[in-house]
């Protein structure tokens, strides 16, 4: 009985506080300030990396999505100085999470490589939504960026889910970067025409499109002298919107003026001759 009284003896005691009471509570202690005072620290730098991305006007996925990810890895670093303040092992303990992310990686790599896609579809932008383009064997409007995957809305307002990763490794054909275009039209004359006839009501139509712009100057010019016409290359510039109401209002109008003024507009056709064989 006397020993085990010995055991609460105050010596014991002051002991057992000094060696593993008091070591443990300042290990604690610096646990508990290390991971509020990362804390505070992560905020800082995320409303710093907050204000720089706001500067650089880089659209607003792609911050809240590099935001989420940089809280992720700091974070991490602050529990993981934390845990080795309470003298846990944290080398088995990165080594475990590396190895996890590996894994991860190998079995999502097509998913990471789409993510990479989107990352550099945002940064450096060759499109943005509303734009209308062709890539990754598709055309049609941009309707939206996202991480993995781009939408595009087709002329016959089909929806199209394309993964970045085909997009960013295709060639990228924007149709909307420029204000202005060029239309190329082709306008073929019969060789009995009148090619300068032609040529002046032409450049006339062009002049009258009000459309159409002064500058760059639109050309009219013969091109080819082909099998069965002479051909006339017009080609106008006009601002983007106006694109296709141009070409199809010029064309129409190109038939019903030539029909006015007699001129013919050949198609294709065979001339098929018949030799009578002489009788015996």
């Amino acid at each position: 009985m006397e020993e085990k009284l010995s055991l609460f003896s105050a010596s014991n005691i002051e002991g057992y506080i000094n060696d593993y009471a008091i070591p443990w509570g300042i290990n604690i202690a610096m646990a508990i300030a290390i991971y509020v005072i990362g804390r505070l620290v992560v905020g800082f730098l995320l409303s710093v990396f907050r204000r720089l991305m706001a500067k650089s006007k880089y659209d607003n996925m792609l911050v809240d999505f590099l935001e989420s990810i940089l809280s992720a890895i700091l974070m991490l670093f602050v529990i993981v100085a934390s845990l080795d303040q309470l003298g846990v092992d944290t080398t088995s303990l990165v080594a475990i999470l590396g190895a996890a992310g590996l894994a991860i990686g190998l079995s999502l790599q097509d998913s990471l490589k789409n993510f990479a896609a989107g990352v550099m579809l945002l940064v450096f932008k060759p499109f943005k939504a509303g734009d209308f383009v062709e890539a990754a064997g598709t055309a049609g409007s941009v309707k939206k960026i996202g991480i993995f995957t781009s939408i595009l809305n087709t002329p016959d307002n089909k929806e199209i889910i394309v993964p970045n990763g085909k997009i960013y490794s295709d060639n990228i054909t924007n149709y909307s970067a420029k204000d202005t275009r060029r239309v190329d039209m082709v306008v073929g004359i019969g060789y009995d025409a009148d090619l300068l006839k032609a040529k002046t009501i032409l450049q006339e139509m062009v002049k009258e499109d009000k459309r159409i712009l002064d500058e760059p100057a639109p050309t009219v010019a013969v091109s080819e002298l082909a099998d069965s016409s002479v051909n006339f290359v017009v080609r106008p510039w006009v601002n983007s919107p106006d694109f296709w109401a141009v070409k199809w209002d010029f064309t129409e109008k190109v038939k019903l003026r030539f029909d006015e003024e007699g001129i013919s507009i050949p198609f294709p056709q065979m001339d098929v001759h018949l030799h009578k064989a002489d009788s015996e």
